[in-house]
């Protein structure tokens, strides 16, 4: 497949792999720089065709995996700061306790135990996604440029 490439195929596809990494610095555009350059080359080209899919399919895989455990680990979470649940934590009566810095920890009250496991593993899992994300997407980045039809793991397909 790599003779019948052209380079500017090639180019379009690695920038769309590439233009995931926008994330980091615009809102959204691991969705919308990708987006916008697969909408617009997408019939001229199968092979842009074919990466634009594949880079969109995994940005929205990864971003519901990250909501999924995001879900998984509120419980959690609220269990072990249950003080946020009290309608005094945010009142005026802590207030003078916060401005003179009479901070303390009571370790009665400060449940380290059952709830440590559970977001250390969400945690873990969100590191875990993250790694992926960027290690999959140099890796698509590298291949398609090469003129290599790239597959990403753990990949829903929502754009078919």
């Amino acid at each position: 497949m790599e003779t019948t490439l052209t380079k500017h195929e090639r180019n379009l596809a690695t920038a769309i792999h590439a233009s995931t990494f926008s994330k980091f610095f615009i809102p959204f555009g691991n969705f919308i720089v990708p987006l916008v350059l697969w909408m617009a080359n997408k019939k001229d080209y199968e092979f842009v065709d074919h990466n634009g899919k594949q880079a969109l399919n995994f940005q929205i895989s990864l971003l519901l995996y990250s909501i999924v455990f995001g879900f998984i680990s509120i419980p959690f979470f609220l269990g072990f700061f249950p003080d946020i649940l009290e309608i005094g934590f945010f009142g005026f009566e802590r207030l003078s306790d916060y401005n003179n810095l009479n901070i303390h920890f009571d370790s009665d009250n400060f449940n380290f135990g059952p709830w440590m496991l559970p977001l250390g593993i969400a945690g873990l899992v969100h590191v875990a996604l993250f790694v992926i994300n960027i290690v999959y997407t140099i890796l698509a980045t590298l291949r398609t440029n090469e003129g290599q039809l790239f597959k990403y793991p753990i990949t829903i397909k929502f754009i078919k």
